[in-house]
């Protein structure tokens, strides 16, 4: 089993290094991959040294897996060669997840829409992998007909730039800016570009991937996204509209149960989910249950996850365990 992390030297290809020693991927041999810039470097792994090889020389060794955290036009050039040498590609980027022919994967939601012949998968992006987690479930009960989501997204998100920039804020430094405005002691109700809707393009991620995962065009989602100065992971304010009515007994009890879901649900004792105890946790905490009550068959809940992890490089190696523990990988 030849494994590949294209973009090893980024904040996410680190993190993609950590959860396979977490999680004990099994591999035989292992390619650091990055962009020229960074062909030589060299990366400690396991207690062991590893070069940084280019993607052309990535491509002529064959991969059986390539975990791609490389950035979309990375993913579009590259993808298809790695497809074509016969890896399977599980790309983090943009890039292929609205592609009508390439899988949108969230294992414990639609793991079953895998197939051997799938050369390249998209991973969703972070703040839909968080919020399907919880939806899937409860969508298979009681039905969705409307999400209204407002996120609270960690800079993080935006790389190691917007973590530098909030940090020299903090301090008192100048430095780079990664965002149009101070972030620290401030919230960017921004993330990503704006479309010609008014939206921003992470909004509109929310709204399309969402159903494309669930599988169901008539899920309606609207979501306003905000960048706030915290590190360690994304929280997001739910509200879901059901087709039927519902017990919130049961839905306390179904995503208690539910893989990759910790229910974090006490107010009395104000246990409830926050992104400083989600940091470098793989799980998806969810809590602040209660009825709406100004509509009816409507629920309320707060997500958090750690960005970094179940919304990016946990998911891709969940897909690839995936893929192997179902025997197709070949």
């Amino acid at each position: 089993m030849k494994i590949a992390v294209v973009g090893a030297t980024g904040l996410v290809g680190q993190e993609m290094l950590r959860v396979i020693e977490q999680r004990n991927l099994p591999f035989d041999e292992l390619l650091l991959v990055a962009s020229e810039r960074s062909v030589g470097k060299e990366i400690t792994f396991k207690g062991k040294t590893y070069k940084v090889i280019g993607l052309a020389d990535a491509v002529e060794q064959k991969p059986d897996i390539a975990l791609f955290s490389a950035g979309g036009s990375t993913s579009l050039e590259w993808a298809p060669k790695f497809a074509e040498a016969g890896t399977i590609v599980i790309d983090n980027s943009s890039a292929w997840r609205m592609d009508a022919s390439k899988k949108l994967v969230v294992p414990e939601v639609n793991g079953e829409v895998l197939r051997i012949d799938d050369r390249i998968i998209a991973n969703p992006n972070c703040s839909t992998i968080q919020m399907v987690l919880v939806l899937g479930p409860l969508h298979k009960k009681y039905g969705i007909n409307r999400v209204v989501v407002s996120t609270y997204q960690s800079v993080t998100g935006s790389g190691i730039k917007a973590v530098n920039q909030m940090m020299n804020e903090r301090a008192g430094k100048d430095g780079e800016m990664a965002y149009p405005y101070k972030i620290d002691m401030n919230v960017l109700p921004h993330i990503d570009v704006f479309q010609e809707n008014d939206y921003t393009k992470e909004e509109m991620k929310m709204v399309k991937e969402t159903v494309k995962i669930l599988q169901d065009e008539n899920v309606k989602v609207t979501a306003t996204c905000v960048r706030i100065p915290t590190m360690g992971g994304h929280s997001e304010s739910v509200n879901i509209e059901f087709d039927n009515e519902y017990d919130i007994d049961e839905v306390r009890s179904i995503l208690s149960k539910t893989p990759g879901v910790v229910l974090e649900d006490d107010p009395k004792n104000n246990i409830y989910p926050m992104p400083l105890n989600s940091h470098q946790k793989d799980e998806v905490f969810v809590g602040r249950i209660r009825r709406d009550e100004t509509q009816p068959k409507s629920l309320n809940l707060w997500i958090v996850a750690d960005n970094l992890r179940k919304g990016a490089a946990t998911n891709a190696v969940q897909i690839a365990e995936f893929m192997m523990e179902n025997s197709l990988v070949f």
